[in-house]
């Protein structure tokens, strides 16, 4: 069970409320008020989760096909900017996870603001782990309007993707707004022609004063349940962003920064090991370039004083020694090719002499490939042959074909030299 603070700002004034909940969406704790600096004094080691006023952060939902959390966040400026009154500039934008509808809740509020709030808490010495709108604060109910009423704002949802806060209206009034009521009743049928249900929150203070209100919108609802909140909303708000709900403001670049030095301390020693294995293995490869390099040109100086000794006339430096060395064989009337005929003629003799039943009928022999035609008693001689002559691994040999004569077998096998 992870416990929470969840301190709330107040739109009018510098005093801020705190209380303390859990993620099970149980208050731990009595509603406090005091200063920012009172409020750090209860954090300790607990997570904090800071509520700002929902006059001050703008909420919709948006259809955006693009995935990925930084692609998302510079597309909205401009799938919203037609909407927004501000330069989207001067604004900040943040997304959370996708409704059942696949719309997307999107807070938007001035990056002044944004500031001012940090500010305020690093000043106090606190550290958030999410700063999001007080609207969040209102449960959302499938098929039902909620309604908190908190002094002179209303916060609403109606049960799917609507949620917004409106000042100085009352119950009544929000809902002719957003449609859900008529603005007025069919007098002559003195019948409704809205429906729905309504859960509504406020102190009892309010519900006496909005009884008038709560009366005609029983009339005119299918049903109307008002709830008293005898601790404040503050309450109310925490249990359920506690449980994970709302839109955190804190992304893109007012997310928090990864820690690389503490996530990699305790790896500090292996990746110490590690650095110094790379470096002598580095060193020792080094060292044997150099070696290697050496020896090279020890080879090479040694090479070109046989060279001048058979070539005086030639002072050009050498740069291949082994084209040089072939030109010295080319101008000595020696071949630098290696003799394939007569090596793979000594195979098959020597492979025919062990299977002397073997008569050899032609020999042709072109581009170092050497085909033969020979009889044999059986298939299995003429495989014996072809084995001997690939046995040597210099030649590989290959029956090309068998036929049956009168009772010899007539084949014929290709050799030649293995890889070419």
């Amino acid at each position: 069970m992870t416990e929470f603070v969840v301190l709330r700002f107040n739109a009018t004034d510098s005093a801020v409320q705190w209380i303390l909940v859990d993620d099970s969406g149980t208050r731990q704790s009595r509603v406090a008020t005091g200063s920012l600096d009172q409020a750090a004094g209860e954090v300790g080691d607990r997570a904090v989760i800071v509520l700002v006023p929902a006059t001050d952060v703008l909420t919709t939902t948006v259809h955006i096909p693009v995935r990925g959390a930084a692609k998302l966040r510079a597309a909205l400026p401009f799938a919203l900017e037609e909407d927004l009154a501000d330069d989207i500039e001067s604004l900040h934008f943040a997304a959370g996870k996708a409704y059942a509808s696949g719309r997307l809740p999107v807070a938007i509020v001035a990056r002044e603001k944004m500031d001012d709030w940090l500010s305020r808490l690093s000043a106090a010495g606190i550290t958030a782990a999410k700063i999001v709108s007080e609207i969040y604060g209102l449960a959302s109910i499938p098929g039902t309007m909620s309604l908190l009423v908190d002094d002179d704002r209303s916060l609403y949802n109606d049960g799917a993707d609507a949620e917004f806060v409106m000042q100085g209206v009352t119950p009544r009034e929000l809902l002719v707004a957003v449609g859900r009521l008529d603005a007025a009743e069919d007098e002559a049928s003195g019948e409704s022609t809205s429906s729905g249900h309504l859960v509504a929150f406020c102190t009892a203070q309010q519900e006496t004063d909005l009884s008038a209100d709560w009366s005609a919108l029983r009339q005119e609802l299918d049903s109307v349940d008002v709830n008293v909140l005898p601790d404040g909303v503050l309450p109310k708000l925490a249990v359920t962003i506690a449980s994970g709900k709302g839109v955190n403001l804190l992304q893109g670049q007012y997310g928090p920064t990864a820690d690389y030095v503490a996530y990699f301390a305790p790896w500090k020693l292996a990746a110490a090991l590690l650095l110094g294995f790379a470096l002598l293995l580095m060193t020792a490869r080094g060292v044997d370039y150099y070696r290697l390099g050496e020896e090279e040109a020890a080879l090479r100086a040694q090479f070109t004083v046989e060279y001048r000794y058979h070539n005086p006339g030639d002072t050009r430096e050498v740069m291949d020694p082994l084209r040089a060395v072939a030109s010295i064989k080319r101008g000595m009337g020696r071949k630098t090719s290696p003799q394939v005929f007569l090596p793979s003629l000594r195979e098959l003799g020597l492979a025919v002499a062990a299977n002397s039943a073997a008569q050899i009928q032609l020999i042709s022999y072109r581009a170092g490939i050497m085909d033969i035609r020979l009889t044999t008693p059986d298939v299995a001689t003429l495989v014996n042959i072809q084995k001997a002559v690939s046995a040597s691994g210099r030649f590989q040999a290959a029956i090309q074909s068998t036929d049956q004569v009168a009772d010899k077998i007539d084949g014929r096998i290709r050799i030649r030299e293995s890889g070419s």
